[in-house]
């Protein structure tokens, strides 16, 4: 392991943004953990740097997640169980799997990070969350210095959340994920524009490679390219309210799109209401909201963390004040 210090973090962030590690190393075996356990300095692991924001320089030691294979554990007729190390790329994992014929995250094509942050942030589009793939997650304890596996309900999955980001954050450090997929297909179109884009390509027999690739399609229409613009894709997450108060909104606004989620909710479409707020394509000095896209924030040259997070804090009074819904920021605060 090469340990550097003061280093940028410039290149290791999707927004872009200028700050520095104290310390900084890549992990690229799981047999330097012990080692690098006993290095005392409080740490923090980046993966693909696409859902966290920076606003300061960062203490302590930043490890770059770098574990890389993919191997099958087992298989039966209908499923096949991938154990997938934590630093491969999401999307060269989804489509991996998309050749080989294995369904169940197809519909999660193109989102950006690593495969470690699934299980973390509960990743999902189009109807699917990682969850629902998801059989268990191994990870290296810090202060027992051993190796855990948690079961998919150990996890405690919920909404863009899992028990990695509460009662284990900071304690334990994803190495590994292990996935159920699935050998026969159940398709998922309906969410979104997933069917429409499908009939814009002309698909006459549905496949989950059609489904990747009109998925990827919808998200290369929509959402900025992080190498021509700093961005960390959907900012916010997308609320759930009461339909008690969701047909009082849908009064007011007949056209407001909606999603029944659980326990007779509505989910909104966060985008949808940063819009109707007027802050579409608005843009402060080198931070701003996207043109084609308000649920995504973006720095367009050389804002900084605290420019962005200023333009989300008054998002989200706006949005308060307009519809009485309190949005949740999905990015990560470092």
């Amino acid at each position: 392991m090469q340990l550097q210090q003061n280093i940028s973090l410039k290149p290791y962030n999707t927004f872009g943004i200028d700050e520095t590690a104290e310390y900084f190393i890549a992990l690229h075996n799981t047999s330097d953990l012990e080692e690098l356990t006993a290095f005392n300095k409080e740490k923090h692991i980046l993966g693909g740097g696409s859902n966290i924001l920076l606003t300061r320089a960062i203490q302590g030691l930043v490890v770059l997640n770098q574990l890389k294979g993919i191997q099958i554990e087992k298989e039966n007729a209908e499923h096949v169980w991938l154990k997938v190390n934590a630093g491969e790329v999401w999307h060269d994992f989804v489509m991996h799997a998309v050749s080989n014929g294995w369904a169940g995250i197809e519909n999660l094509a193109l989102i950006p990070g690593t495969v470690g942050a699934a299980p973390i942030q509960n990743i999902g589009a189009y109807g699917i969350d990682a969850k629902e793939t998801i059989e268990s997650v191994e990870g290296w304890h810090w202060l027992d210095k051993t190796f855990i596996r948690f079961s998919n309900d150990e996890c405690k999955f919920g909404y863009r959340d899992s028990i990695f980001k509460h009662g284990l954050k900071d304690k334990v450090f994803v190495t590994s994920v292990t996935f159920r997929l699935n050998k026969r297909a159940a398709y998922h179109t309906g969410y979104g524009a997933v069917e429409q884009e499908l009939e814009r390509m002309g698909v006459q027999e549905l496949s989950i490679q059609a489904i990747a690739q009109a998925v990827i399609h919808i998200r290369n229409s929509k959402l900025p390219d992080p190498k021509q613009i700093g961005n960390a894709g959907s900012f916010f997450k997308n609320p759930t309210i009461p339909i008690v108060q969701f047909e009082a909104l849908k009064k007011a606004y007949a056209d407001v799109p909606s999603y029944p989620a659980a326990d007779g909710m509505i989910k909104v479409p966060a985008g949808w209401l940063v819009e109707q707020c007027g802050w579409k394509g608005y843009r402060k000095g080198d931070a701003g909201v996207h043109a084609k896209q308000a649920l995504v924030l973006v720095n367009y040259s050389d804002a900084t963390g605290s420019d962005v997070w200023n333009l989300s804090e008054e998002i989200l009074h706006s949005v308060n004040n307009k519809f009485g819904i309190e949005l949740e920021r999905e990015v990560q605060l470092w």
